[in-house]
This record gives structure tokens, C-alpha cells and sequence, in this order.
């Protein structure tokens, strides 16, 4: 799935927060739920708008952008 087909960034929404395609959710609150034990099923029952074909391919991303070669620098770049 295309990073434009998971998250909208829109300053008409949540203030340009990221949040999920099609939905006022946003994208930070799947790992705040992750965080604290919640799992991806909860998180789903949560907020139904989120598909789990959006979540699963945010994880995805995560993963590739975490365990990247040049993290160190696109920490640096975010932080």
C-alpha cells in the first residue's frame, strides 16, 4: 500500500496533524495504544474508520524507516 493511500497530512484537518486516509484519526494515536498494551485488534474496535489494511501497512513503514541503514540520519532530519 502507497504511503499517500495510508496517511493525509491537511491543514484543514487536525491542524496538518498525520492522521489516516478517509478519517480524522490520527496516525500517533496507533502507537500511543501500542504503547500501553493495546492490541491491533482493540485498537480496530477503537476506531473503525482505520482499515486494518492501514494499520498493518503504517507498521510497515515504521518498520522500514526503524530498521533502515540511515536511521541515525533520518532521526536527525525529524528530531
Amino acid at each position: 500500500m502507497d504511503f499517500h493511500q495510508i496517511i493525509t497530512i491537511d491543514n484543514d484537518i487536525l491542524g496538518g496533524q498525520p492522521v489516516f486516509k478517509g478519517t480524522r484519526v490520527p496516525v500517533e494515536s496507533l502507537f500511543d495504544h501500542l504503547e500501553v498494551g493495546v492490541s491491533l485488534d482493540e485498537f480496530l474496535d477503537d476506531f473503525p474508520t482505520v482499515s486494518k489494511e492501514q494499520a498493518i501497512a503504517l507498521l510497515a513503514i515504521a518498520n522500514k524507516i526503524l530498521t533502515s541503514k540511515n536511521v541515525a540520519q533520518l532521526y536527525a532530519t525529524v528530531a
